[in-house]
């Protein structure tokens, strides 16, 4: 008979014994600590910890490295009686008197940085120095990082408060960096927050991460979201990058590329890169050799800044990344976590590495139950531009502050305009209604503590320190797409709030009207059954601007002013075309991810000859026509020999938005085709390019607005897979109106007996012939009893603009009850 042993209690002993000997370390490993650890080596250790024990083994590069414990800066603080002194210069210290938070905190430091740290620490840091020596073969150059012990919780994020120092070298120069970190857990802005915050100052201790550099000086690194940090749009991952060292890309000192990576069809292996900006990049950090400081601001070339900083394998390597990253802290935390990480690029081996993660603080701690949409009720006159950060709309009287040493000038309410910030900014940006810089990109400072404070931020405006001045009145605006807007003078706006609790379900499809593709995202946090109409027109006249046949010709343009605009547009493309169909790409793209996998419908290009003309190289290549309003447009252009090959492009962009992004909920829309024959030649043109009617699930839609469209309904659904009813062009053809025309606009009503005997007609048919039906156009926006007319026809979905569609689901819920 075997004897059993309960063994339970030597675990129990052993298990102690670890926790007694880690509570007690000067020095943790990163690889013997994981996120249980925060209160031993902070949050920033604890992460990298995480990171090295859970997820190296699955492909991420993570530098090793070491810690030095809370436990070494207690005992520090301890064995030199330094509390006291500490307390007597923090107690009933005013943060918002900025002179004298100044003063004390600087006493502070100075008290720690003259007390010399215990022997016992030394040589605790000199014997971890020494092995991670050993590990790389060669004395380290490092980066020593404040990690605090409070830091980056759901509701807080110390990150940036206290010092890091990069390429340090030598124990003496590692041992003073760690000195001076412990010291800045006592910074102006250190101090502030946590007062703000709640903690108390000898409640948090602070932790030193000591890692080895990626030496991203010779390379690429930045910042990277695992979530939208604008909206709050869960997936997406946003991606920054800019050259060397990545200090830059944080402190917003440079404007660095950003990249939208889309989470799902990421995941099923697909190619989803839904956006690729390119930033001005024109710094970079890198290592210094001359032995006065460990690193030093250089300018890149311009060919260099021109060109993106990372290839298409190393944004969708980051992407997977990120995933696998906020998918661990999701498991971990039993709740969904989007993460906030950091990357370089070693440019001796090539590889990628990941050096921190923490959890994002702003997005994921806002209510999805609440909807917050600001709207400017005038425009005024534009006096900068650069990336919103916000999506809210704050005036006041702007201040411009050139040097934190003038933080003192700053008043309460006022816009702090600065050529970028730092955590030294900190105490003064709480009290600004809004932030404008000349320099940084969504991931930076004065983004992320824009976000955090909840003020609109605008940032890389390149010149608004000189643009803007002291005591101007004026408006930023962050709640009109991507591009944040500062006008003169203070402008009236509204805010609209709307509470989410408790929808009704329809049996009638809700959908969307989207035009603009930096809306995309905040779109789809109102609750909608996906988009009945995504119009190429916008993307192809506010991205593109270009007509499509003069860059298939450009070496044909006549116009020799139109020819060099077109060439800087498109400076970074030795093949034009490319440019098109990238953006248009980039934006059906973003217009399906944001309400993937609901069914988002996107029409073709519909522009009128004269609308085409208007377009940079247009007029050379558009007929005159007398009524552009029935003449060469939809459908009769995709076939014709004049245009088929800049339809081509159209198919290129939406065959990449299916079969490389995997977004197969894009359902192209054919508009005005006026005979079923017709449908067949533009099918067999998508055809040549890839998109095959029925394969990998493709469904062709078009546009019922025609009488043809109607009458032959039957003949229609023998071509098509559903109809879209466009009240617009449908009302203007059974009238007998040119919409375009104010002579007879009073006449034009959807609501005339005839459209309505029209829109019937096609329902009951489409519903006949067992063929989908919705409507797109303005009517039902405009006007509720036309919604409800709908819905008593049984129509399978109505599309709605973006203001309607909560209002109009209310009254078809209680219509459908009824």
């Amino acid at each position: 008979m075997l004897k059993t042993v309960d063994l339970t209690n030597a675990y129990t002993e052993k298990s102690k014994a670890l926790v007694l000997w880690k509570e007690n370390a000067f020095i943790l490993w990163f690889d013997q600590v994981g996120l249980e650890d925060i209160r031993l080596v902070g949050g920033k250790n604890a992460s990298l910890g995480e990171l090295i024990r859970q997820l190296t083994p699955k492909g991420i590069n993570v530098p090793q490295g070491f810690a030095i414990t809370a436990h070494a800066y207690r005992y520090f603080i301890s064995s030199a009686g330094l509390e006291p002194q500490l307390r007597e210069l923090l107690t009933d210290l005013d943060v918002d008197n900025i002179v004298l938070l100044r003063q004390r905190a600087k006493q502070v430091r100075s008290l720690l940085l003259n007390t010399r740290f215990p022997k016992e620490i030394e040589m605790a840091i000199a014997v971890a120095y020494k092995r991670l020596g050993e590990l790389y073969g060669h004395t380290p150059d490092v980066a020593v990082r404040s990690s605090a012990t409070a830091e980056d919780l759901p509701d807080a994020s110390f990150a940036g408060q206290q010092d890091t120092y990069l390429n340090i070298s030598g124990l003496k120069e590692v041992i003073k960096a760690v000195h001076r970190c412990f010291a800045s857990l006592f910074t102006d802005r250190a101090i502030s927050y946590r007062t703000h915050k709640g903690f108390d100052h000898f409640d948090v201790a602070l932790s030193v991460g000591v890692q080895k550099m990626v030496r991203s000086d010779l390379a690429t690194s930045g910042v990277m979201f695992s979530i939208d940090p604008e909206t709050g749009f869960k997936n997406t991952a946003l991606i920054t990058a800019s050259y060397g060292l990545g200090e830059t890309v944080v402190q917003g000192a440079v404007n660095p590329d950003e990249y939208l990576v889309f989470k799902p069809t990421l995941r099923e292996g697909f190619k989803p890169i839904l956006q690729k900006r390119l930033g001005r990049k024109a710094i970079k950090m890198v290592y210094r050799h001359d032995g006065n400081q460990a690193t030093k601001i250089v300018p890149v070339p311009l060919i260099r800044q021109q060109q993106f900083a990372l290839s298409d394998e190393e944004i969708l390597k980051l992407g997977d990344w990120a995933v696998m990253i906020e998918d661990h802290y999701s498991k971990l935390r039993q709740t969904y976590t989007p993460m906030d990480i950091e990357w370089a690029k070693d440019g001796q081996t090539g590889h990628l590495f990941i050096v921190q993660a923490r959890p994002e603080t702003v997005q994921s701690q806002k209510s999805s139950q609440v909807l917050r949409h600001y709207q400017l009720k005038e425009q005024g006159e534009l006096l900068v531009q650069g990336r919103a950060v916000g999506e809210a709309i704050a005036s006041g009287p702007a201040r411009v502050i050139l040097d934190v040493s003038q933080i003192d000038q700053f008043q309460s309410g006022e816009v702090l305009v600065t050529h970028r910030t730092d955590p030294d900014w900190e105490p003064i940006m709480k009290k600004a209604s809004a932030i404008v810089t000349n320099t940084g990109g969504r991931t930076c400072h004065a983004a992320i503590i824009a976000r955090e404070m909840g003020i609109p931020a605008v940032v890389g405006c390149e010149k608004a320190t000189e643009r803007l001045t002291n005591g101007q009145e004026i408006t930023v605006s962050c709640a009109e797409g991507e591009q944040g807007n500062v006008y003169a003078g203070l402008l009236p706006f509204d805010v609209q709030e709307t509470v989410l609790d408790e929808l009704p379900k329809t049996r009638t499809q809700i959908l969307m009207n989207v035009g603009n593709p930096e809306e995309a995202f905040r779109l789809s946090a109102i609750p909608c059954n996906g988009v009945g109409l995504a119009r190429l027109e916008f993307i192809i006249a506010n991205q593109i601007k270009t007509h499509p046949l003069a860059l298939l010709h450009f070496e044909e343009l006549e116009d020799l002013d139109v020819k060099a605009e077109i060439e800087e547009l498109t400076a970074h493309y030795p093949y034009k075309p490319d440019f098109f169909v990238d953006r248009l790409a980039y934006g059906m793209g973003a217009i399906a991810a944001a309400f993937y996998p609901h069914p988002v419908i996107i029409r073709l290009s519909d522009f009128k000859s004269n609308e085409y003309a208007n377009l940079l190289g247009g007029r050379q290549f558009e007929p005159q026509e007398e009524n552009p309003m029935i003449g060469w447009r939809g459908a009769s252009r995709y076939y014709d020999p004049h245009y088929r090959e800049a339809f081509a492009l159209e198919c290129q962009a939406l065959k990449r938005v299916r079969d490389e992004m995997g977004l197969v909920n894009s359902i192209p829309m054919i508009p005005f085709c006026r005979t079923p024959e017709e449908g067949h030649k533009v099918l067999a043109e998508m055809a040549k390019h890839g998109l095959k009617r029925g394969k990998h699930g493709l469904q062709v839609y078009v546009m019922c607005e025609l009488p043809s469209n109607v009458i032959l309904a039957s003949e229609f659904a023998q071509v098509f897979d559903g109809f879209s009813i466009g009240s617009n062009d449908l009302t203007q053809l059974t009238l007998g109106l040119d919409r375009d025309s104010g002579l007879v606009a009073p006449l034009f009503d959807e609501r005339n007996e005839a459209v309505k005997r029209m829109v019937k007609m096609a329902i009951e048919t489409a519903k006949a012939e067992g063929r989908k039906i919705g409507i797109c156009g303005q009517a039902p926006s405009d006007y509720p009893e036309f919604a409800r007319f709908l819905v008593e026809l049984g129509i399978d979905s109505i599309s709605l603009n973006p203001d309607s569609v909560l209002k109009t689901m209310l009254d078809i819920a209680e219509l459908e009850r009824g």
